[in-house]
């Protein structure tokens, strides 16, 4: 859901940066420990203003959220668990969530799966982790080494050898 946000206020309203861009630090992102969030505002925060703007970033993203969490908790504590509206308010937040998550993943797709095999490679990766049960980590190495061998420097995305078609005197459209 904040990733949504993010993408949202940082590339659509505000327009500090690309999407191209957004999609680079998420990258990075995802391969730091810590939540994605948080490590975007630090990133974006720090390429807009250095150090300080990383620290404003992070300050900002945490706070606001920490802050509900806080008012939820005691809410849940003084209800002692038997408040229905405490559950249904808790349910709404989860989906909602799910939504924006569906609705930037749809965005940033449209701008990143550019070719038919992108669209082979995610399915692959979803039927290898949701269908399949196989480890996230497996899915990614297997997938990742397919799309590595299928994007190789010196073919075209319609699969055929730039070099060898060049020599035969084929030409493209």
């Amino acid at each position: 859901g904040v990733v949504a946000y993010l993408r949202s206020g940082l590339v659509g309203r505000r327009k500090w940066i690309e999407d191209e861009t957004f999609v680079e630090l998420l990258s990075i992102c995802q391969t730091l420990p810590g939540l994605n969030a948080s490590n975007m505002a630090i990133l974006v925060g720090d390429r807009l203003r250095g150090t300080a703007g990383a620290a404003v970033a992070l300050l900002a993203i945490c706070l606001p959220g920490g802050l509900m969490m806080v008012a939820a908790a005691m809410a849940y504590a003084a209800s002692k668990g038997s408040d229905v509206g405490v559950g249904a308010i808790l349910h709404g937040v989860s989906a909602g969530a799910v939504g924006m998550v569906l609705a930037v993943t749809v965005q940033l797709g449209r701008k990143t799966l550019t070719h038919a095999a992108d669209f082979v490679f995610v399915a692959l990766t979803v039927i290898g982790v949701n269908f399949l049960h196989q480890s996230v980590l497996l899915v990614l190495a297997v997938v990742g080494a397919l799309a590595i061998f299928w994007y190789r420097p010196g073919r075209t995305p319609h699969g055929s050898h730039k070099h060898g078609a060049q020599e035969r005197g084929e030409h493209g459209l």
